[in-house]
């Protein structure tokens, strides 16, 4: 009974914190989902406001409480989430190399428009809780940008710090407060005009749908702004677990959410003009500026979720070969999974300060919100099919036959939204197609570089064969690093060549990244006796580790082989690459010469003791 007690506070805990950083983003979203509904020219009658409650209902429903709380949250590789992880469980799942390319193809234009989402939400938040001011008085309009740059700015500037302490204190607290006060909200209203509940019928949006074709396309683009946090709960299960995941969002999220878009439609259904900014009209006037205030925390806190999951996703890229080698600094003694990316912070603020500044107003930004959404969310589903159609499982065909509503659903929300790309949702698709040249670059680049190292190095087997026993032997382990754990690396050529010895104990060591988040101790490390004082040694990290070379080679226990600090030196080889005919043409040479230039140093990735590292160089050609 104790155990199950302890179970349930620590689910109750974790839920508390899914709050605060799971459902930031889908939480704020009654700030401009339902207003952007009426902002295209849809006459503002009872027929169309309930039609539109139920599209926002109902969709909310298929696509986020059964597909992802119930239905995607359950495909998790070793615990994590995201459209990364989803990627790689599927390579592992895959039987063929055709597969495994489109597969991976797909995931990785998908974390590009995830990175375009996570520009577009710290701006499109922010800005809609402050535009609240403008309704307490015209006078504050002015100060609208102003205001969202110096919250932006301090919200990037304070990443350094961490985010574990003040998200376990107040992030969890404040939106419990924010939930609560969007079903006040809406509950207050829709006792007013309890009306407005005939909506929960599927059939207010579906004849809608059916008498006016051309508008309810349109209407797909502002609902489909309701469920913009869909993919964020998915990326960020493995931060707090399926079952707090499933505990927030069906024990207060959903209910708060669906509360105040009701709210916000009977509100209307008393006075159109209240499309204006239904959201805080729905507040008296003496709760006005507290709900500013309690907006933009909140909005703050969305974004803070979504700054956070970029961070996440630039180390599973990085572990995945899909972006070079960054610093990165973790934040937490005791949290392994708070980290802070500079380069990626100083790059999202320039980012969110220009979205800012170009489109003005949250509703400028709403039709480029959605495209990057949407084509996340299609992804997920095309990659989540072949998973399942992978696995044999008894509820396999019920599962595909989800998947073909919801899929279908996607493609409509996702075709609404494209038809915004003149009025702002080019920006989405033109972003990402670039962060997709920039990983496909890289991946492809990197790949190269490998075939090349393999046709100028030598098999191990080789290499002992032709070694004579008349070369003098130094004091001390010489470690070589190499991609291939099957070939000597070209390092060593190198030090017999110009040096003419080799050390006591010769070690070859290969670093592996796993398509699973985490490695166990016990398979970290794999060591092999190839010849005498010579071993083979495999060090394995999961794409959500730190490649912490230092310490996984002091933990190694074989009684053969030691690694001394003092008494041991790493020998690296540093690449210069030179543009060939035939190889990657000049734009792209130099965009993958530029990435690489400014990759973090292989000594500073691993963790290797500065003083102990030499590093070789060597010409490749692309």
């Amino acid at each position: 009974k104790k155990i199950m007690n302890v179970k349930k506070s620590s689910t109750a805990v974790l839920a508390l914190a899914a709050l605060g950083v799971v459902y930031g983003d889908i939480g704020t979203s009654p700030l401009y989902a339902f207003k952007e509904a009426f902002a295209h020219g849809m006459p503002i009658n009872e027929a169309n406001i309930l039609a539109t409650l139920s599209a926002f209902f109902w969709a909310m429903m298929l696509i986020i409480s059964f597909k992802y709380v119930w239905i995607v949250i359950r495909f998790d590789n070793q615990g994590e989430g995201g459209v990364l992880a989803l990627t790689a469980l599927a390579q592992r799942l895959s039987k063929s190399k055709k597969n495994t390319a489109w597969v991976l193809s797909a995931g990785i234009f998908a974390a590009a428009l995830f990175y375009g989402d996570s520009f577009i939400t710290p701006a499109i938040s922010v800005l809609s809780a402050v535009e609240g001011i403008s309704i307490i008085t015209p006078r504050f309009e002015a100060y609208v940008i102003p205001i969202t740059v110096v919250i932006i700015c301090g919200l990037f500037m304070v990443q350094r710090h961490g985010t574990q302490r003040i998200g376990g204190t107040f992030f969890g607290p404040i939106m419990i407060f924010w939930f609560l006060t969007l079903a006040a909200l809406g509950i207050n209203s829709i006792i007013q005009t309890p009306l407005v509940l005939q909506a929960i019928n599927p059939m207010h949006a579906i004849s809608f749908a059916l008498n006016y074709p051309k508008l309810a396309f349109v209407l797909l683009a502002a609902v489909f702004l309701s469920l913009t946090g869909g993919e964020a709960l998915y990326a960020d299960m493995g931060h707090f677990g399926a079952r707090a995941v499933r505990l927030a969002w069906y024990g207060l999220a959903c209910p708060a959410l669906l509360l105040n878009y009701f709210g916000q439609g009977a509100l209307v259904l008393r006075d159109a003009n209240a499309t204006t900014n239904p959201f805080y009209l729905l507040a008296p006037d003496w709760f006005l500026l507290p709900l500013v205030i309690l907006a933009t925390a909140a909005t703050v806190i969305a974004s803070q979720a979504t700054i956070t999951g970029a961070f996440s996703m630039t180390l599973e890229a990085m572990r995945l070969n899909l972006l070079p080698r960054m610093r990165i600094l973790h934040t937490s003694d005791t949290a392994r999974g708070q980290i802070y990316i500079p380069t990626i912070n100083w790059l999202m603020l320039i980012g969110v300060l220009l979205l800012v500044f170009s489109f003005g107003s949250s509703s400028a930004l709403a039709a480029a919100y959605g495209i990057a959404v949407t084509g996340t969310m299609v992804i997920t589903t095309v990659i989540l099919w072949f998973v399942i159609s992978q696995n044999q499982s008894k509820n396999r065909r019920l599962l595909l036959c989800g998947l073909i509503i919801f899929g279908s659903l996607e493609v409509l929300f996702l075709s609404s939204n494209l038809t915004k790309i003149a009025s702002g949702g080019w920006m989405p698709l033109v972003l990402g197609a670039a962060i997709y040249a920039i990983l496909s670059t890289w991946r492809k680049g990197t790949n190269f570089i490998s075939a090349q190292r393999r046709l100028l190095n030598m098999p191990i087997k080789s290499f002992l064969q032709s070694m004579s026993d008349d070369v003098p032997r130094v004091q001390g382990t010489a470690v070589y690093l190499t991609s291939d754990a099957d070939l000597v690396p070209t390092a060593l050529f190198h030090n017999l060549k110009h040096y003419k010895v080799m050390h006591e104990t010769t070690v070859f060591l290969n670093v592996s990244s796993e398509n699973i988040p985490y490695v166990s101790d016990k398979e970290r490390c794999q060591v092999e006796t190839i010849a005498p004082n010579i071993y083979r040694v495999l060090v394995r990290f999961g794409f959500r580790e730190e490649t912490d070379l230092k310490t996984a080679l002091a933990n190694i226990k074989y009684p053969e082989l030691s690694f001394d600090p003092m008494d041991t030196s790493f020998f690296l080889a540093r690449a210069k690459l030179i543009d060939e005919p035939g190889g990657f043409n000049r734009l792209r040479f130099g965009l993958f010469s530029s990435m690489f230039r400014q990759a973090d140093g292989a000594a500073n990735h691993f963790n290797l003791p500065p003083n102990r590292v030499v590093e070789l160089g060597t010409q490749i050609g692309l």
